[in-house]
């Protein structure tokens, strides 16, 4: 941002570790650093807005008796089309299983009968074995639990209501960030001995989403700004089966209905995606898509319908009880009524590149959960895998923190200065938003289920205008557009770059998987994208 002195005075904070984001991974990361030095959480909005919160699905791991770690990893590795860290996967599946076994030692609560633990089927899992928390609010369940937890935690400090506008890095570490605390018009220079990114991913920067208004990539901007590598961008998961209605207002209908025997059918009330794959409703969610897709391009309709009307009315109201209600609101009875669904986008699969204990190309910077790339999800994410994730390696990196620790000297990094928030100008509302809208809008369009290399250079070309066009704007709203539109062009240029169709990313103009592509493109700041062989 601007290289001027900010217009107003900063405080100084000093912590162990700063975690910047507070969903599932940001939370857990800070609850297990407690253990060991004093924790900083910094969030833009409040702890509980975020993904993890909001999300309906559940958290996968082989605790039942028939089910293996070996059957997971199988079932990740088929949905991630060939690109799936082995290593990455492999810690996930062991580790997840510890992780859930502590979280209940806690006492976090999982649905459960006289039988014990009740598993879920979701699409691409071969085995029942998806816990959920309160039926479909898994993620909420979870992120109260460790908000508890978080409170009640001397050795954590919670800022809400602050936003980072930068991290302190001279390309090669980072040791700390700034922040902007909106409620007192501060400026806060954070000293940290490990920064940990957690802000979640960016499909909100689609017009069509599942994911609350924020989630734009922010921390995505700000690793990549700082130096830190980002990779698999062109890989953004779109879920089959969120609400459709004409007034654009849209929720998330979780891949449980379907593991629970919900059907998909045309608005000629047929079944269709027996022909497009042989586990029909349950396939991966990159077929699924692509398959309402398909069905949408040749019936010229907007949306598709999910049916439930041959399963037991008590049932569904019991277990899937906040879609009933969500649904009840647009006038729709979820037991008995066709359900208008369309894909919407849901995941970022690509993000900050990391390795096993979350670290980056950074000294001193981690990063944990939907911000990542560990490469665990490959070209396609196999449903509730995410929440796992956020606490795997959310443990891992505060280990692999504290292992930087025992070598590091510590950092004295000059630490620049901050993006202006305070100069803005509420008369630039109309003007960002527009311009919001208008990225939004060409994202949804140019580079959502099914892209054309003609299209998307097109609109690289535009994004450059429509950037420029923002420099206009004041503080936080150029900040804000210039970081989208930063995270937009990676995924553009990134989906330029990977000539081929795979998992989550699909090009008309080469509808084939290639061999010679089973590679990870990575992007740098100051570089062009270059391709990292598995």
């Amino acid at each position: 941002m601007s290289n001027k002195k900010p217009d107003t005075s900063h405080t100084k904070l000093n912590t162990d570790y700063l975690v910047i984001g507070s969903g599932l991974a940001g939370l857990y990361a800070a609850h297990y650093a407690s253990k060991f030095g004093k924790v900083l959480i910094v969030t833009k909005s409040t702890v509980k807005e975020s993904n993890s919160y909001w999300a309906q699905g559940g958290i996968a791991a082989a605790l039942d008796p028939e089910d293996s770690a070996v059957f997971h990893s199988e079932d990740t590795i088929n949905a991630g089309r060939g690109l799936c860290n082995i290593e990455a996967v492999d810690v996930l599946v062991k580790e997840g299983k510890e992780r859930i076994l502590d979280l209940i030692e806690l006492g976090m609560v999982f649905d459960s009968d006289e039988e014990g633990l009740k598993f879920g089927l979701e699409g691409g899992h071969s085995k029942r074995r998806v816990l959920h928390a309160g039926g479909n609010s898994t993620g909420q369940g979870m992120v109260e639990f460790l908000i508890s937890s978080v409170e009640k935690n001397s050795n954590i400090e919670v800022l809400e209501l602050a936003s980072v506008t930068d991290l302190v890095s001279d390309g090669k570490s980072c040791s700390g960030a700034w922040a902007y605390n909106q409620e007192e018009n501060e400026y806060i220079l954070i000293n940290a001995k490990a920064t940990v990114l957690a802000t979640g991913g960016a499909s909100a920067l689609f017009e069509r989403t599942t994911n609350p208004d924020g989630a734009t990539g922010e921390g995505l901007d700000l690793a990549y700004r700082a130096g830190a590598e980002l990779m698999d961008m062109e890989f953004i998961q779109f879920h089959p089966t969120a609400f459709y209605s004409d007034s654009g207002e849209t929720f998330l209908i979780t891949e449980a209905v379907r593991g629970e025997g919900a059907h998909l059918v045309n608005r000629e009330g047929k079944r269709f995606m027996n022909k497009y794959h042989g586990l029909g409703e349950l396939a991966p969610r990159d077929i699924v898509s692509k398959s309402i897709y398909d069905e949408l391009k040749e019936s010229g309709s907007k949306y598709v319908y999910l049916t439930l009307s041959h399963l037991e009315r008590p049932f569904i109201i019991k277990r899937f009880s906040n879609i009933y209600g969500l649904c009840m609101n647009q006038g729709l009875d979820l037991t008995c009524d066709l359900i208008p669904v369309a894909p919407a986008a849901h995941y970022t699969i690509g993000g900050v590149r990391t390795g096993l204990m979350g670290e980056t190309n950074l000294s001193g910077l981690y990063a944990c959960g939907e911000v990542t790339c560990t490469g665990v999800h490959g070209a396609n994410r196999l449903a509730s895998n995410s929440l796992l994730e956020c606490i795997v390696f959310a443990k891992r990196v505060i280990d692999g923190a504290n292992k930087y620790f025992e070598t590091s000297a510590g950092l004295n990094i000059e630490p620049g200065q901050p993006g202006i928030f305070s100069n803005t100008d509420s008369k630039d509302q109309e003007s960002f938003d527009n311009i919001k809208n208008e990225i939004q809008n060409l994202n949804t369009h140019v580079l959502g289920i099914v892209r054309n290399g003609a299209d998307i250079k097109d609109y690289i070309s535009k994004l450059v205008s429509i950037i420029e066009e923002s420099r206009t704007l004041s503080g936080w709203f150029a900040y804000k557009i210039l970081s989208m539109g930063n995270m937009s062009r990676l995924i553009a240029e990134s989906a330029l770059y990977r000539e081929e169709s795979r998992g989550a990313h699909l090009r008309s103009d080469f509808p084939e998987e290639k061999e010679d592509l089973k590679t990870h493109i990575v992007n740098r700041l100051g570089m062009e994208p270059y391709q990292v062989k598995l």
